[in-house]
C-alpha cells in the first residue's frame, strides 16, 4: 500500500478523533471538575453505540493505540531521578505484589468458588493482574485456548474498563489521597493501560502520571507471566510455547518511555521544550481516550457471562481494597 493510499484510508478516522478531542478540550476543559479526557471516551462511546463506526473511518479510530503510546512514551519527560528513586522501589514492590497474589487469588476463584474452566480462569488471571487485554491475548498465545473462552474473558475485562472509568475518579476526595496517593491506587487496581491513565488524568496532572508509571511498572510482568503459563499448561499436556507470540504482546513502547525519561534526567530539557512535551502529550492523550470510547461496545458488554463478572468484581473490590491500605501506610 503505497503511502497516499495509507494516508487516505487513515484520514477520516484520524479527523473524527481530532473533532471530537477538540470539543471535549475547548468547550469542556475550562469547566472546574469535568475532565475533557473522561468526556472524550462518553462522546466516543455514545457515538459508535448509536450512529455506529462506518467501514471507511475504522483505519483511523484504530489508530488511538499508537497515539496513548506515544502519550506514553512522552510522560517519561515528566518523570524526575528524584521521584523515582524515591517512590519507584516501593511501586516496583507493590506491583509485584499484585500480579503475584492477583494470579493465585484469580486462580483460586476461579477453580474452586466458581467452577470456570481452567484456561478460562488463567486467562482471567493473567488479565486482571497485569494489563488487561493485552495480557489475556499474550497468555492465550502460549497455552492451548478456545478462542470463545478469549472472547469472553475479553468482553469481561472490557465491561469492568467501562465501569472503573465513572466509579473510580470520585473517591479520590471521598478518601481524601492525594494526587500521588490515588494514581499508584488505580494503577494497582484496574486492568488496562488506557483506562487507567484516564482515570488518573481525571483526577489531576499528578494523579495522571503516577497511575501511568505504576501501570508501566505493571505492565513490565507480561513476559514473565505469558511464559510462565505456558511452560506451565506444556508440561501438562501438548501446549507449545511460542517466544515470538510473547514478544509480540509485550508493551514495548515501555522501552520509549524508559528511555525519555533516562535522557531527559541526564540532559535535562528548556522549559519552552518541557511545556510543549506536556502540550503535545495532551493533545495525544485526549485523542487516545476518544478512541478509546469507541472501543467500549455496550452490546458485547451485555453478553458477558455472570460468573467471570462475579469472579473480577471479587478481584476488584479485594485489591483494590488491600492496595488502597498499603498506600496510605506507605505513601
Amino acid at each position: 500500500m503505497s503511502e497516499v493510499t495509507t494516508i487516505r484510508s487513515l484520514a477520516p478516522g484520524l479527523l473524527i478523533l481530532v473533532a471530537i478531542a477538540a470539543l471535549s478540550r475547548l468547550t469542556v476543559g475550562p469547566i472546574p471538575g469535568v475532565s475533557p479526557l473522561i468526556v472524550a471516551i462518553g462522546v466516543g462511546a455514545l457515538v459508535a453505540n448509536t450512529v455506529g463506526v462506518p467501514a471507511w473511518a475504522a483505519p483511523g479510530l484504530e489508530q488511538h493505540k499508537l497515539l496513548l503510546e506515544t502519550g506514553i512514551v512522552l510522560l517519561g519527560a515528566r518523570l524526575t531521578l528524584g521521584e523515582l528513586l524515591d517512590t519507584g522501589p516501593t511501586v516496583l514492590l507493590l506491583a509485584a505484589a499484585v500480579v503475584t497474589l492477583g494470579v493465585l487469588y484469580v486462580e483460586l476463584l476461579a477453580g474452586h468458588v466458581f467452577q470456570l474452566r481452567r484456561r478460562t480462569g488463567s486467562l482471567l488471571a493473567a488479565g486482571v493482574s497485569i494489563c488487561g487485554v493485552s495480557a489475556v491475548l499474550a497468555v492465550a498465545g502460549g497455552i492451548d485456548v478456545d478462542e470463545a473462552d478469549v472472547t469472553y474473558v475479553v468482553a469481561t475485562i472490557l465491561l469492568f474498563d467501562a465501569v472503573t472509568l465513572a466509579v473510580f475518579p470520585p473517591l479520590a476526595p471521598v478518601f481524601g489521597l492525594t494526587g500521588k496517593q490515588f494514581g499508584v491506587w488505580a494503577g494497582l487496581s484496574l486492568f488496562s493501560t488506557g483506562p487507567v491513565a484516564a482515570v488518573g488524568f481525571a483526577v489531576s496532572e499528578a494523579a495522571g502520571q503516577w497511575a501511568t508509571v505504576t501501570k508501566l511498572v505493571r505492565n513490565a510482568f507480561i513476559g514473565v507471566l505469558a511464559i510462565g503459563y505456558a511452560g506451565h499448561y506444556a508440561a501438562s499436556a501438548a501446549d507449545s510455547m511460542d517466544a515470538r507470540q510473547v514478544w509480540g504482546r509485550f508493551p514495548k513502547f515501555l522501552f520509549g518511555f524508559l528511555s525519555v525519561a533516562v535522557l531527559v534526567n541526564l540532559f535535562g530539557i528548556s522549559a519552552g521544550t518541557a511545556d510543549l512535551i506536556d502540550t503535545v502529550g495532551d493533545w495525544l492523550f485526549t485523542l487516545a481516550f476518544v478512541g478509546l470510547g469507541f472501543d467500549i461496545d455496550l452490546r458485547s458488554l451485555r453478553a458477558t457471562g455472570i460468573k467471570p463478572v462475579a469472579l473480577v468484581l471479587v478481584h476488584l473490590v479485594t485489591v483494590s481494597a488491600l492496595t488502597l491500605a498499603a498506600v496510605f501506610i506507605l505513601l
